[in-house]
């Protein structure tokens, strides 16, 4: 399953659209858009812009990847031939959630290229907090999958992609603002702390096993 949503992904113009608008938006705000985020207005050698601005760009892209994954097979018929085959009902949800969150994570390495530029541009050359940086990443790395998981529970709840992507996108917002915002800028300082990465996995396990006793329960009927 995991491999079958990787290919879909790269077979469609999805990945590419997501992962390019994702990119595009960092380094316009980061590097051309005058503001409190671009790099060379602030002259400071930082990359704060990019762990500020793409929480709320992954508000926004990830449920777009998640919207298809129940409601697509749902509306064709293909789930009830999915659920014929002998791989257990969490197989099939956890592919699906790996392959969506892996995609998210292959749009996350370019990203290391803002950190090397702005380490050559540093006085003296490489002037830079890395460990701040690696913290900041980590964050984003969890705080992604979380928005994969919780976007996965709201594609069980509509067969329409449209509604399944604005009730991602919302509950989203809501739970960083109200939950996760704290432990994200926590992780964001630099320091690893096991509560906040700990916090970010409940979350995330909590959506996915919500997901997968709705659609078993969907299933039944």
């Amino acid at each position: 399953m995991y491999q079958k949503e990787l290919r879909y992904y790269f077979s469609t113009p999805i990945a590419y659209i997501v992962i390019g608008l994702y990119l595009l938006a960092i380094s316009l705000f980061l590097w051309v858009i005058p503001g409190q985020w671009n790099i060379i207005d602030s002259g400071y050698a930082q990359v704060d812009g990019l762990f500020q601005l793409s929480p709320w760009l992954f508000m926004l892209l990830c449920p777009a990847l998640t919207m298809r994954l129940f409601a697509e097979e749902r509306q064709t018929g293909i789930w009830d031939l999915l659920r014929t085959k002998p791989a257990p009902l969490w197989r099939i949800v956890a592919g699906k959630y790996f392959a969506a969150w892996t995609l998210v994570l292959i749009g996350l390495l370019p990203c290391f290229v803002h950190y090397f530029v702005v380490a050559y541009m540093a006085e003296p050359m490489g002037n830079l907090d890395s460990g701040a940086f690696l913290g900041s990443f980590v964050g984003l790395i969890l705080l992604s999958g979380t928005f994969m998981a919780i976007g996965l529970f709201c594609a069980t709840l509509s067969k329409s992609q449209i509604v399944c992507y604005i009730l991602g996108a919302l509950a989203c917002f809501v739970l960083y603002w109200l939950l996760l915002q704290e432990h994200y800028s926590s992780l964001s300082r630099g320091v690893i702390d096991l509560r906040d990465v700990l916090f970010f996995l409940s979350i995330a396990v909590i959506a996915i096993v919500a997901a997968i006793f709705t659609i078993d329960k969907l299933t039944r009927k």
